[in-house]
C-alpha cells in the first residue's frame, strides 16, 4: 500500500489493545490511546504475555515480537492521533460518547483520515452525523479475541463515501481478516442473525420442554456447535447478552423475533451473570468450570428429543439469515462467512438450508407458526418463494 499506514486506535480496553495487535502485526505505525494509564500499561503487559505466549508456541520469534512491539506506541492524548490514515474507536457502547469523542477528533486529523467505529450494534449514521466530513465515517467491527477471530464486519453509514468503503475493505483484507459487508442496521450481521441461538433456546426452556444442560447438549452433539447456548451465554455475561438482546428489540421496533426473554432478565438481575460470577445457568468451580452441565458422553439425553429441540433452533437461525439476504443487508456469501468466521458456526446457515432442503424450513416454520400463532414464526418471504421456485441459495 506504499507508505507505512498510521493508524490510531481509540480505547486501550481488549477489544482495542486486540486491534492494535492485529494493526502493528500487519505493519503499521500504531497510536493506542487511552485516557487512564493504567489502561495503557495493563494492554502492553498484557501484549507482552501474548506475544511471549506465541514464541512459547513455536507461531512467532523473539525478532518477530519485538517488530510487533515497537510498532506500537501508547498514548493519553487524542491529539497524538493528528498522522492518523485510520482511526479505530473501540471504547464505551455510549453513542453520546462516541459522538463526543468523534467529534473531537476530527479537529486533530486530516481530511482524508477515515474515522471509523468498532460498535457492534449502533448506528454508524448517527454517529457519523457528529462529524463536519461524515462521508468519512465508516463501521469495522472486530470480533473478540481481535487476533484470533478472522472475520471483521464493514459498515458503511448512508453518508459513508465509495472511496471510503474501498480503502476500508482494503486495509481489512491485507490484515489477513476476511471481510463481511454489511447494511448499517441492528445488529449488522452477527448479532442480528445469531439472536434466535440464545432467543429460541430460551423459550424451548421456558415451556419446559427440556432443561439447560439438554438443550446445551442438542446443539453441541446433534448440530456441532462448540459452545451450547446457555454456556455460551453464561460466557458472554448474562447481563452484557440480554442488554444486546434488548437493544436489537427496541431498534427493531419491537419486533417479536427479538423479543428478550424473562429468564434471562431474572437471572441476570439475581447477579447470576456466568462464569464472572460464578453462577449462571450452571455453576462453576474456582477454575470457571460447570460443575452441573451434561457430559458429552451422556446417555441422558434422548436422540430423537435432541433432534428435535436442535432442529427448531436451526430453522429458525436460517430464517434470520434467509431474512438478512431479503431485506439486502449482506450478501449470502458474506453471511455464511459472518456465522463461520465470526461466531464459529459449524456450517453457514444459508449452505445448511440447502442442505436441509428450502421446503423442510418453510414446512417447519409453517407449523411453528400455526402452533403458536406469533409473528415470531412468520416464514421469510424469500424461503417461500425460493420453495415455490424450487430454488436453493448456492
Amino acid at each position: 500500500m506504499g507508505k507505512r499506514l498510521n493508524v490510531g486506535i481509540i480505547g486501550a480496553g481488549t477489544m482495542g489493545a486486540g486491534i492494535a495487535q492485529v494493526a502493528a502485526t500487519a505493519g503499521c505505525d500504531v497510536n493506542l490511546f487511552d485516557t487512564s494509564q493504567g489502561a495503557l500499561s495493563k494492554a502492553e503487559a498484557s501484549l507482552e504475555k501474548v506475544l511471549s505466549r506465541l514464541i512459547e508456541k513455536g507461531r512467532i520469534d523473539q525478532q518477530e515480537k519485538e517488530r510487533i512491539q515497537s510498532n506500537i506506541s501508547y498514548v493519553n492524548r487524542l491529539k497524538d492521533m493528528a498522522g492518523a490514515d485510520l482511526t479505530i474507536e473501540a471504547i464505551v457502547e455510549n453513542i453520546d460518547i462516541k459522538k463526543q469523542v468523534f467529534s473531537e477528533l476530527e479537529s486533530y486529523v486530516c481530511d482524508d483520515c477515515i474515522i471509523a467505529s468498532n460498535t457492534s450494534s449502533l448506528s454508524i449514521a448517527s454517529i457519523a452525523s457528529s462529524l463536519k466530513k461524515p462521508e468519512r465515517c465508516i463501521g469495522i467491527h472486530f470480533f473478540n479475541p481481535a487476533p484470533l477471530m478472522k472475520l471483521v464486519e464493514v459498515i458503511p453509514a448512508v453518508q459513508t463515501s465509495e472511496a471510503v468503503l474501498q480503502k476500508s475493505v482494503e486495509i481489512i483484507s491485507d490484515w489477513k481478516k476476511i471481510v463481511a459487508v454489511a447494511k448499517d442496521t441492528p445488529g449488522f450481521i452477527v448479532n442480528r442473525v445469531a439472536r434466535p441461538f440464545y432467543g429460541e433456546a430460551l423459550r424451548i426452556y421456558e415451556e419446559g420442554i427440556a432443561d439447560f444442560a439438554t438443550i446445551d447438549w442438542s446443539m453441541k452433539n446433534i448440530g456441532g456447535f462448540r459452545m451450547g447456548p446457555f454456556e455460551l451465554m453464561d460466557f458472554i455475561g448474562n447481563d452484557v447478552n440480554y442488554t444486546v438482546t434488548e437493544s436489537v428489540f427496541t431498534a427493531f421496533y419491537f419486533d417479536p423475533r427479538y423479543k428478550p426473554a424473562f429468564t434471562q432478565k431474572r437471572y441476570a438481575e439475581a447477579g447470576y451473570l456466568g462464569r464472572k460470577s460464578g453462577k449462571g445457568f450452571y455453576n462453576y468451580d474456582k477454575n470457571r468450570r460447570p460443575i452441573d452441565m451434561l457430559d458429552v458422553t451422556s446417555s441422558a439425553v434422548e436422540r430423537s428429543h435432541a433432534e428435535q429441540i436442535f432442529d427448531r433452533i436451526l430453522i429458525m437461525l436460517i430464517n434470520e439469515a434467509a431474512d438478512a439476504l431479503f431485506l439486502n443487508i449482506a450478501s449470502a456469501e458474506d453471511i455464511d462467512n459472518a456465522m463461520t468466521k465470526g461466531v464459529n458456526y459449524p456450517k453457514g446457515l444459508l449452505a445448511w438450508a440447502d442442505e436441509i432442503g428450502i421446503d423442510n424450513c418453510v414446512n417447519t416454520l409453517d407449523k411453528l407458526y400455526n402452533e403458536y400463532h406469533e409473528d415470531r414464526y412468520r416464514c421469510s418471504p424469500l424461503l417461500r418463494r425460493m420453495k415455490r421456485d424450487n430454488k436453493t441459495f448456492f
